[in-house]
């Protein structure tokens, strides 16, 4: 594919938006754009150079200042800025610009104009009768670009298609643009809408929300403001960077200080609905990637095991709670493996407990 070049007081530069259709034709998930490396973007998880001229410091910082406008200043003070920007024509994305070793470098994520639903994104059933509740918590968990805001952009698409409600959306930065349909929703971006997420979860209570989400729960404040929400009366979905139920519960505990850990295992107990956890992993024949969820209810039984400390019977639970639409991360990988999807080696490399998945794999 041909890259556009640009002349700017007689320096040639790599035109950044024909960067961003080069990636986005590529079916790209990420462009990164560092001195000293050529133009890099991520397909299905591996990194590939779509150019062979290594990217100068006045390239990246001409680049940093395109994207940031009149944020420049802001991150040159920061360090680091977070932000969506959008192409006429193209689509959306979200840039990270930051700086290493003096110099700017970007990382940008693709987003797709369509906001995706649950049935395109082959997730299971649960997930809708999930969201169908009133009140609670429902927390989508797992790592850096496993699809976590494309999965919670589809639960507020299901929410938003199917009944009335005041959605309100806390990103940072927003991803997917959501049009009103039976419900309204209110999209506030942390830094330009509000200056954070304890300030807007704070104010969030007098804005009348039905449906709150927390674009993600990063510290004690934002964690409890949150579940006090849940609490009194709303449905409020966010995300954590953990990997399975049991860590995702020992996560929230373990951020309060011990007096308070008691009484916090007592209310996200009587709030949480249930933990949708989600990797993304290479496909056998390397045409892309599948998402493989575990999906936790919370029971009675499961209750119970919060309030009592016992995070470690959750995953029994899980594993015989298909009843409940319930299934664990390792039963997923099986899944997939039996139907060819992905190999031996990547459900291995993917999963909880491996002496457990190798014995589901024989079966």
């Amino acid at each position: 594919m041909e890259l556009k070049y640009v002349n700017i007081g007689g320096i040639i530069l790599l035109d950044l938006n024909k960067l961003l259709e080069i990636t986005t034709k590529m079916q790209a998930s990420d462009l990164h754009l560092t001195v000293g490396v050529s133009p890099t973007v991520r397909i299905n998880g591996r990194l590939k150079s779509i150019d062979e001229d290594k990217l100068s410091q006045y390239e990246t910082e001409k680049y940093a200042k395109d994207i940031l406008g009149e944020l420049y200043e802001e991150y040159l003070k920061k360090g680091e800025l977070d932000i969506s920007y959008s192409v006429a024509g193209l689509g959306r994305f979200r840039a990270n610009v930051f700086k290493q070793r003096g110099s700017s470098a970007l990382a940008i994520r693709t987003i797709s104009l369509k906001v995706p639903t649950l049935k395109e994104l082959a997730h299971p059933p649960i997930i809708k009768e999930l969201i169908n509740k009133k009140r609670g918590l429902i927390l989508v968990t797992g790592p850096t670009g496993s699809g976590k805001s494309t999965t919670l952009a589809a639960m507020i698409n299901e929410i938003n298609n199917s009944r009335e409600a005041h959605i309100i959306t806390l990103e940072d930065p927003i991803e997917y643009l959501h049009k009103h349909n039976k419900s309204i929703i209110n999209q506030r971006e942390i830094g330009k809408d509000s200056i954070s997420y304890k300030n807007a979860l704070r104010a969030i209570l007098r804005e009348d929300p039905d449906v709150i989400l927390v674009g993600e729960m990063r510290d004690l404040e934002t964690i409890s403001i949150a579940i006090t929400a849940a609490e009194t009366g709303h449905l409020v979905l966010s995300t954590l960077h953990t990997i399975g139920a049991t860590k995702t519960i020992d996560r929230i505990v373990d951020v309060f200080p011990p007096h308070q850990q008691q009484q916090i295992k007592i209310q996200l107990a009587s709030v949480l609905q249930g933990i949708i956890s989600q990797q993304l992993i290479e496909k056998s024949d390397k045409q892309g990637r599948v998402a493989v969820l575990e999906t936790m209810v919370v029971t009675a039984a499961v209750q119970n095991m919060i309030r009592e400390g016992k995070t470690h019977q959750i995953e029994s639970s899980i594993q015989t709670g298909s009843k409940y639409g319930m299934k664990s991360m390792d039963m997923a990988l099986a899944e997939l493996y039996k139907k060819g999807i992905i190999t031996n080696e990547v459900a291995l490399n993917y999963c909880i407990d491996k002496e457990l998945l190798t014995r589901m794999l024989l079966l």
